[in-house]
């Protein structure tokens, strides 16, 4: 009989040291190893693949919601989340079932080696009833947020202003119009842009050229640790995420492989969520025309951020979905029309 392979990831030494006995005792179970956060999940996991991991949430380094996240967008595996927060009903638990997770054991907050060691029974089952799910099937119904690239900002992490400023703009279908009336009605001296616009890998590169050629300003498509400087904007490639970076007072761009966001990669969420992190009040966040709602959510970090953030209104958009969402959510201060956008993005200077 094969044995169902288990990595367990738990910050508490006695927590690895009862969970991995528990279940070793079992012969229809192998413990692969037990692990004190995801960081060193993700290095073990290099070397071999179990087929159920057992969770903890609150953890150094990663939480268990984010690895949770990275997990099943990338490898989807069952996951049988084992934790003090995971209480029956609460918030956390939902998050974790809506992640994917498969099965929740609750850990008190006290007696926790003797629950642990009563509760085997349930621990054993849980594993092989996990093991048995058709994660990829369930998986299929998750849509995968900002979170399995790079975690939110904390609330209250103000970023000091500096002189440099940076616009973001989000866009899907109808933008490459968009984006070409917007940018070519751009003087030559203009605040650093940053694009994320849904298409294609190999596209970018041709529409970031053509663009090139009919603005003042300098349009390209993006490359890994390019600066963010004035009367240059940069266009995220197709199927790669673009993140904003900071290093002192100035700023630059990550361009990395990763999952799907939103079903889209590049994401808008995504680029939005590294300048909430990154800029806060330094920067204007746009959201224009397009189907769907990536880039909402995104978006309304940016305002919370304390950055202008803007929608194009529903008459100059070919698609008013992503703008109506982002504005449904609250992550909106204004809507106008595509021609004013121009003059909105040459008030950041």
């Amino acid at each position: 009989m094969t044995r169902i392979k288990v990595l367990v990831v738990d910050d508490s030494a006695v927590v690895r040291q009862v969970v991995a006995s528990q279940l070793a005792h079992d012969p229809g179970i192998e413990v692969l190893a037990a692990v004190a956060d995801p960081i060193l999940a993700m290095a073990r996991m290099k070397v071999q693949w179990p087929d159920v991991i057992v969770l903890d949430i609150e953890m150094p380094r990663m939480d268990g919601i984010t690895f949770l996240k990275k997990i099943m967008a990338e490898h989807p595996t069952p996951v049988v989340i084992c934790s003090t927060l995971a209480e029956a009903g609460a918030q956390t638990s939902m998050a974790a079932l809506a992640a994917g997770a498969v099965a929740i054991i609750t850990k008190p907050k006290i007696g926790l080696k003797q629950f642990l060691e009563d509760a085997s029974e349930d621990l054993v089952t849980a594993v092989k009833t996990a093991a048995k799910v058709n994660v990829r099937v369930l998986h299929a119904t998750i849509k995968n947020t900002a979170d399995v690239i790079m975690p939110a900002a904390e609330k209250h992490s103000a970023m000091i202003q500096t002189t440099e400023r940076v616009v973001a703009l989000g866009t899907s279908t109808g933008g490459t119009q968009a984006l070409e009336l917007v940018l070519t009605g751009l003087p030559r001296v203009t605040p650093g842009i940053v694009i994320v616009q849904h298409m294609p890998e190999k596209f970018t590169a041709a529409f970031a050229e053509r663009l090139n050629n009919l603005c003042q300003i300098e349009v390209r498509e993006a490359k890994n640790n390019d600066r963010v400087v004035n009367n240059r904007a940069l266009i995220a490639p197709g199927g790669k995420h673009m993140l904003l970076r900071r290093n002192g007072a100035q700023y630059f761009v990550d361009v990395i492989d990763g999952p799907l966001v939103n079903r889209h990669r590049p994401s808008v969420d995504v680029l939005f969520r590294s300048v909430a992190k990154c800029a806060g009040a330094n920067a204007l966040g746009v959201i224009m025309t397009g189907m769907g709602d990536d880039g909402a959510a995104g978006l309304l970090e940016m305002r919370t951020a304390g950055a202008r953030t803007l929608a194009q209104d529903e008459e100059s958009c070919v698609v008013f979905g992503m703008p109506k969402e982002a504005i449904k959510r609250g992550g909106v201060e204004r809507t106008v029309p595509l021609s004013a956008i121009g003059r909105e993005i040459m008030l950041q200077l």
